[in-house]
């Protein structure tokens, strides 16, 4: 058949008598022109122009402008292209009424689809290049493309043809869409001026894309990658080739970040104060609408735009199974065809379209595909807004901390645990609640609309149906309440257990010294049971929200046809079966969620009332001088504004924002005439009670000299520097400080702090408002050991030097791994006391201030290092540098160094002057402080004949890194060779190794919950989907056979006649509705079961996990615990078994499912329609990808939010404990600046987070749109002898495709992270443990063995691991029994080796040691451990009562324990305790002192009442009286006993009766001590010399 585009069957299809507009032929062929003329202009321009361009300059993103009207240009161009295609419908469907084909009725609109499509093209790119002339092409196109659409529209009417036809209603659309585009390209043409004006105006890029540092473009793209996060493909693809690093993300664009969300909430808070009641505190909740409210009015809107699109789904499955149904009835009269002609072709009416399968599976497919747009929209904008929205609540809450009274904090009003739990669980609780919070109001109407549309489709029955949901909908809601009690006695009882593990790892050496780890470990089993007891229930619950969600659908359709079947005339057509089964699955969803919601908006209302609170706590006065007079005027200041604002403009806006909210400056202080630094007069200061702390204080800090205050403890000494600082409240009297040159004044006269003036920078460098001050309680900050000393002041290379001298600390930063860039801090290294005490006064001295306060910082500090810091560091350092030094101090032998001196007693002065004054004036006091000096001259000795403090500090430091380098060395290796082999891959294998899934970790995970298990839930699983299945295929059987009273013939055959009597219609309906009753039942009954079945392989795999790690760790050898750092241990022990514990059982739970419902669902279309199978190869191959690829992009933007909240949690906390610090530093704004950065980087981690999973979900769900299109298409296309209700099912098992397809991908990307738990976990398990069999029974052991105490060493050679040289070299010695014997040398000679290979504790490669006549190495260890006594250096004493730490295994009686108590001279101290035995010790002994801590492990060892005794340096750490008394019971009541003592102090061991002396590992001398004394050039002799 010839075509033509006028066609061929009529003669006057090219006749124009009538007026050349008249031909309709030539109208349409007139709409031609515009498309035409667009296509041929643009192409060149598109290809050769951008052809040429792009190819050599990668156009940066910073060139991306928005013209004016951008997005409505995008809107009404996607509108255009919907109308074209329903155009191009129309004319396709009616040249099938015409006799020959007629090309004009559908051409022009598929060169108008191309048109249309080219013209956003070319704008895009127009826009690209901001090269806007360009644009006249586009706004011809449209001036012509309306000019002939209007001629078309104008005949139309000049004909009657009106609204009733199709083709009148679109041309009318094209009509006003051209109008609307014409206007938006004039718009540009007026906002611009690029043409027709004299000056184009100048247009630069938003301010965030100048900086090439924003990686987020999300507000920046166009509109279609908005949509579609096409922006993001970079990225994620990207990230299979090398890892997402912080760098990668880059910043935050300004809107976003928490600064300027900040103002936008301070400002919405501040607005509500009003002057007549200014006590009433501002709602939150107002401030949070008024700044945040915009964005989620827009979400909204989205939400409900998908919610209404939802329901096309339904009616459009109803409308095309119906339609394949009345098939038959489709037959149109022909001879009606000739009142549709005008123009002598077909006009089809608007109705028509509708009733047209394929159009409907169009129409479906697109609603689909806005609808999922809409969605994912909505869930950005939120998401946006709720992270805005943490981000300026964390700087809201940040301010106020800094702000904080400090009272408040040391009265214990506010604790650090409080504040903690604002910044990371009530913030994102209110965070949370912002994402869910559209859904409070979209999901009431989704639910109206549903029940109304099921109502349309069914009637009364369906009524029935929702009420079920409605009615169940309150025991989820109860469910979810009970859920989260659970999880909270969960982690009570995990709190617990940590402890207790945490304990057990801390005290490791002794438990295994004692053998007491199988004691101990079964305590902490225990405290699991409770746990598991309690994971049970909340497993339980878990399964019963499950099941709840999967049972009340199946519920809900079970009563609906049921009662449809027995209430109804009509029967049931599978049109409407299975439109209100896809109803039904719509409404589950909203109702399960609102339980959710619910529960989070009340959680969100006691989060505003926790902020509310806090945010009205009392804050600390305006500074400390505000009672004074101010007799300086503030001009001074003034005088200067107008230099600050220029200096302000020469810098970029971050700066200013920098200083954001200083706290208003110091004002400045009155003049004084006095060379004082700081005056107090008739002070009275308080910490809140109004009980004054501090009474009638009148000082003077003199300028450029060294203050001391003295007085006892609790006087008030602290007090006192803080009432100076300002952080006291005062009841009365004033503080002055002195006044500042001139030029200095204005320095800080300034709003930022960042700014110093070059003239005044001559006068004075030093910042005269911040004063160095080193608190009492050491402060660190997690950071290097340099960045805690310089604070944020500019490092210059010879002050740091001269202060790290001056605290002698270089000697403890050479032990440091990485020196002074080694982190410390609460997550850096644990240094001791003293260290930390040292960085901190560092910090002081180190400080560029005039003023400096030191309180009491020699406390923790041995007397050398005292005598250095004082001499070194305050007399010469600070001193020469004329600072003001303000020193609060114990130690008076130093008040002849001072200039001034202010003694305190209770809370007042109670003298002030030199010393001469002092001694002239008040000789009592000066002759107390004298017998004081005296008394500590006498420590001193002592002091320097004990192996100094410091020097121990430093050994346990060494110890730890000297384990942990070799560890480090071992693993080093182990990565160098996995980089070669790495080396050896090509880049392919890499990425196709971070895009696997850990198979073999998911198959440990499943095996450790035991076999039954997994073949219960895989069996359940299945058989569950099977039933779901043969539910909704009887379905539609049911509805297929059924014959209709409306159509007498049936819907499959035509054998069906209504002529069937009505009782075998009640033995049909009887059959039908019984086997679906028992296919629901039992599908109802799995959904327990398969949901139970899951959570309890969980609790197993639980369960026998954390079993074998706590028993394969504490039966670890102790090297494990040395290579091993402690936090890594403790690790896996709370976050990787909590997330065992509770996450991967539901995570697992829902991947299962929601693949088995994809599958299924892939099945069933398949089965009722194989070609559909052809279209799912390339959906297939395309989700392959998308989840491949978004897999591994997750999992690095996972680690990368995890890995940058520690930070920022950290910095909160350690703000809160350094506050007085920071304060009197002035180095606020500093801290807040940190803050905001660290609040935006993981903002910005979890931004790209959230984006990726909308990139996911938007490509998951245009897939699902394919496959409903495919099966629609399948379905319709081979429909010969097809059930009706067969499509019906299949196009209903599509359409869920589209929710699970997401939940796919995301649950398997979760369970790969949740997996690595159980690798961490699997990793332990493979540690060796130690013999603990040995090769001799324990019956061949004596009961009362080692009874003699005889121990021979033969030939020993001892080493901690075979990768190490051996620490004991050959060792032959013999000791008899009941002797005692010492054993000596430096450091590191490997004395305390030996004390561990008594134990077995250590490999002992070669010789033996013998006690008793039996080789300790064959013997079993728990034998050999329980029968000897130690008494270690460290006194280790675990939580718990007396009684358990003197016995734990309660096998002493009572008299026995207080025997020993009365040994170690501890008895009548012990039964002064409330409880007496059972009194509480708490975690590590804190409730008792160093010495009697001792005390109580030597009362331990005499329990023990073993012949051996090993003393292991047990004097190092205790004072000269409780050593005396150590020395008195080992002789007397040890006196029949074998008595080792390994001693750091030589003089300890001079009275035993055989001296062992090693140097390197050597045993170098054995004699007895007065021998070894007598030989002159001996090693004892010579350390006996130099210890003495």
């Amino acid at each position: 058949m010839a075509l033509s585009f006028c066609g061929n069957d009529r003669n006057s299809s090219y006749n124009v008598d009538e007026g050349v507009f008249n031909n309709g032929c030539f109208v349409d062929a007139l709409n031609l022109v515009p498309h035409v003329f667009l296509l041929f202009i643009t192409f060149p321009i598109l290809f050769i122009g951008w052809g040429s361009q792009s190819s050599k300059v990668q156009i940066h993103h910073n060139t991306w402008l928005h013209f004016p009207g951008h997005n409505m240009r995008w809107v009404l161009t996607f509108t255009l292209l919907f109308v074209h295609v329903c155009e191009i419908a129309e004319g396709i469907v009616s040249n099938q009424w015409m006799d020959t084909p007629h090309l004009h009725l559908f051409m022009p609109a598929f060169i108008g689809f191309i048109a249309a499509t080219t013209s956003v093209v070319y704008y895009h790119n127009i826009e690209t290049a901001n090269f806007p002339k360009l644009l006249l092409v586009l706004f011809i196109y449209w001036v012509l493309a309306f000019i002939t659409k209007t001629i078309k529209l104008s005949k139309f009417v000049e004909y009657n043809v009106g609204f009733r036809y199709l083709r009148f209603c679109i041309t009318a659309m094209l009509v006003v869409l051209y109008g609307l585009l014409m206007a938006v390209e004039i718009n540009v043409i007026r906002v611009r001026k690029y043409v027709f004006f004299a000056s184009p105006q100048k247009v630069k890029p938003p301010e965030d894309l100048q900086d090439l540092g924003v990686r987020f473009l999300q507000p920046f793209v166009n509109l279609l990658s908005k949509a579609t996060y096409w922006w993001m493909n970079p990225l994620i693809i990207g990230a299979h080739k090398r890892p997402i690093e912080l760098k990668k993300i880059g910043k935050l664009p300004i809107a976003m970040r928490a600064l300027t969300n900040y103002l936008r909430l301070k400002d919405a808070y501040e607005d509500q104060r009003h002057a007549e009641d200014p006590d009433k505190a501002p709602s939150i909740w107002k401030s949070m609408y008024r700044a945040f409210g915009h964005p989620i009015l827009l979400s909204s809107s989205f939400r409900y735009m998908a919610d209404l699109l939802g329901f096309a789904g339904p009616l459009c499955i109803s409308g095309i199974v119906g339609h394949l149904e009345n098939k038959t009835s489709r037959v149109i009269d022909i001879q009606n065809n000739s009142t549709q002609r005008h123009f002598g072709v077909y006009f089809m009416e608007s109705t028509q379209l509708l009733q047209n399968t394929p159009v409907l599976a169009v129409l479906l497919f697109l609603a689909l595909v806005l609808q999922r747009t809409f969605l994912q929209a909505s869930y950005y904008v939120t998401i946006e807004t709720g992270i805005n929205l943490r981000g300026a609540l964390l700087a809201m809450i940040y301010n106020k901390i800094l702000r904080l009274s400090t009272s408040n904090m040391s009265m214990g009003e506010m604790t650090l645990g409080q504040i903690n739990n604002l910044v990371a669980i009530e913030t994102n609780q209110l965070m949370w609640f912002l994402f869910l919070c559209p859904n409070l109001w979209a999901m009431p109407v989704q639910i109206i609309m549903g029940v109304i549309l099921l109502y349309y489709l069914l009637g009364v029955s369906a009524l029935i149906g929702a009420s079920v949901i409605v009615f169940l909908a309150p025991v989820q809601y109860l469910i979810a309440t009970k859920l989260a009690d659970t999880q909270k006695s969960t982690l009570d009882y995990s709190t617990d257990r940590l402890k207790k593990t945490t304990e057990i790892l801390k005290g490791i050496k002794l438990l295994k010294l004692y053998a007491w780890e199988n004691i101990f470990c079964n305590s902490v089993e225990e405290t699991r049971g409770k746990e598991l007891t309690s994971l049970k229930t909340f497993a339980f619950y878990t399964s019963m929200s499950i099941f709840m969600n999967a049972a009340i659908p199946i519920a809900a359709v079970l009563a609906t046809f049921v009662t449809h079947a027995y209430i109804s005339n009509d029967r049931l057509s599978p049109s409407e079966a299975f439109a209100s089964l896809a109803l039904f699955h719509i409404l589950v969803t909203p109702l399960f969620l609102l339980s959710t919601v619910v529960r989070f908006a009340v959680k969100a209302l006691v989060s505003v009332q926790k902020l509310g609170e806090f945010l009205q706590s009392d804050e600390i006065g305006d500074d400390s001088w505000r009672n004074g007079e101010m007799s300086v005027s503030l001009d001074s200041c003034k005088k200067h504004s107008g230099v600050t604002k220029a200096i302000n403009r020469k810098q970029p806006l971050r700066y200013q924002l920098d200083g954001y909210e200083q706290p208003s400056r110091r004002q400045l202080r009155p003049t004084e005439t006095e060379d004082f630094a700081v005056k107090v007069s008739n002070g009275f200061f308080t910490w809140g009670s109004n009980l004054s702390t501090l009474s009638d204080i009148n000082i003077r800090i003199p300028t450029g000299q060294l203050t001391m205050i003295v007085g006892q403890v609790g006087c008030g000494k602290s007090s006192l520097l803080l009432a100076m600082l300002g952080e006291m409240q005062s009841i009365s009297g004033k503080v002055y400080w002195s006044r500042l040159p001139e030029c200095e004044m204005f320095h800080d006269g300034n709003i930022s702090v960042y700014e110093t003036d070059q003239s005044c920078e001559d006068t004075s460098s030093k910042n005269r408002y911040s004063v160095a001050y080193a608190a009492q309680k050491s402060w660190l900050l997690n950071a290097t050991v340099e960045e805690n000393i310089t604070f944020g002041s500019p490092f210059s290379k010879q002050r740091y030097k001269a202060v790290i001298d001056a605290c002698s600390l270089q000697p403890d930063i050479d032990l440091l791994p990485f020196g002074d860039q080694t982190e410390i801090g609460e997550r850096g290294i644990n240094l001791s006391g003293g260290q930390r005490q040292r960085i901190c006064v560092a910090r002081a001295l180190y400080q560029n201030t005039n003023i400096v306060f030191l309180d009491d910082p020699f406390s923790a500090l041995d007397i050398h290092l005292s005598d250095h810091l004082m001499l070194e560091g305050i007399l010469k350092f600070l001193q020469d540098d004329k600072r003001t030094v303000v020193l609060v101090t114990h130690k008076l032998q130093y008040l002849i160094h001072a200039d001034w001196i202010i003694a305190m007693k209770d809370g007042t002065v109670l003298r002030e002057g030199t010393l001469k004054d002092i001694q002239n004036n008040d000789v009592e006091l000066y002759e107390h402080w004298k017998t004081l000096m005296n008394r500590q001259d006498q420590e001193l000795e002592k002091d320097t004949e004990v192996e100094s403090q410091t020097t121990l500090e430093r050994k346990t430091l060494r110890r730890a890194f000297y384990s942990r380098e070799t560890k480090n060395q071992i693993d080093d290796e182990d990565e160098e060779e996995e980089e070669e082999e790495d080396e050896d891959d090509n880049l392919s294998t890499t990425t196709s190794r971070r895009s696997k899934i850990p198979w073999k970790v998911c198959w440990r995970y499943l095996s450790s919950g035991g076999f039954f298990m997994v073949f219960l839930m895989v069996s359940s699983k299945l058989l569950k989907h099977s039933v779901m299945v043969a539910i909704d295929y009887w379905l539609a059987y049911w509805t297929s056979s059924s014959p209709h009273n409306k159509a007498g013939v049936g819907p499959s055959n035509a054998t069906f006649v209504n002529n069937t009597t009505p009782r075998g219609d009640e033995a049909d309906r009887f059959y039908y509705v019984s086997v679906f009753s028992i296919l629901c039942g039992a599908g109802i009954a799995l959904c327990l079961i398969t949901s139970l079945s899951v959570e309890f392989l969980g609790l197993h795999a639980a369960t026998s996990l954390h079993h074998n790690l706590l028993n394969k760790i504490i039966h670890a050898p102790l090297r494990f615990f040395d290579v091993t750092p402690l936090g890594q241990i403790l690790n896996r022990f709370s976050a990787d078994t909590n997330i065992i514990d509770q996450h991967i059982p539901p995570t697992l739970e829902s991947l299962t499912r929601s693949t088995l419902l994809c599958l299924s669902a892939i099945g069933v279309i398949a089965f009722v329609t194989p070609a559909f199978l052809i279209a799912m190869v390339p959906i297939t191959i395309g989700f392959y990808f998308i989840q491949k690829y978004f897999r591994v992009a997750s999992k690095d933007l996972q680690d990368l939010d995890d890995s940058t909240q520690l930070p920022l949690l950290c910095h909160f906390s350690e703000t809160a404990e350094g506050l007085t610090t920071i304060r009197a530093f002035r180095h606020e704004a500093r801290f807040k600046q940190r803050m905001l950065e660290l609040t935006d980087t993981n903002n910005t981690a979890y931004l790209f987070l959230s984006a990726a999973n909308r990139w996911l979900e938007v490509r998951t769900d245009y897939l699902g749109a394919w496959i409903v299109l495919a099966a629609a298409v399948a379905s319709i296309f081979t429909i010969s002898g097809l059930q009706s209700g067969l499509v019906g099912l299949g196009l209903t098992y599509a359409l869920t495709v589209t929710n699970y397809l997401n939940w796919v991908v995301r649950n398997l990307a979760d369970l790969e992270v949740q997996m690595a738990a159980v690798k961490k976990v699997n990793s332990f398990l493979s540690t060796e443990s130690e013999n603990y069999e040995g090769s001799m029974d324990v019956s061949q052991v004596a009961e009362d063995w080692p009874q003699q105490g005889e121990i021979k060493i033969q030939d020993l050679c001892v080493r901690y691991d075979p990768m190490l040289k051996p620490v004991l070299k050959h060792v032959n010695a013999y000791i008899q029994p009941g002797q005692k014997v010492g054993i000596c040398g430096r450091t590191g000679s490997g004395k305390s080796s030996l004390s561990l290979a008594f134990f077995n504790m250590v490999d002992m490669f070669e010789g033996k040691i013998i006690i008793d006549g039996i080789d300790i190495c064959k013997l079993p260890l728990q034998t050999l451990r329980s029968r000897l006594s130690i008494i270690m250096q460290d006194p280790v004493l675990f939580s718990g009562s007396i009684r358990f730490n003197l016995d734990p295994g309660c096998t002493c009686t009572d008299d026995r324990l207080w025997e020993a108590l009365e040994i170690a001279q501890l008895k009548n101290m012990v039964k002064a305790l409330p409880g007496g035995l059972d009194a509480v010790v708490t975690e590590g002994g804190e409730n008792f002192s160093v010495g009697q801590r001792q005390l109580f492990c030597l009362a331990r060892a005499f329990v023990r009442k073993s012949s051996i005794l090993i003393m292991d340096e047990a004097t190092a750490s205790i004072d000269m009286a409780t050593e005396n008394i150590l020395q008195k019971v080992v002789m007397t009541a040890f006196a029949d006993r074998t008595v080792v003592t390994i001693a750091h102090l030589v003089s300890s061991i001079l009275e035993a009766e055989q001296v062992l002396v090693f140097s390197s590992g050597i045993l170098v001398e054995c004699d007895s001590a007065a021998n070894l004394l007598a030989q002159e050039n001996s090693l004892f002799s010579v350390l006996v010399k130099t210890h003495k």
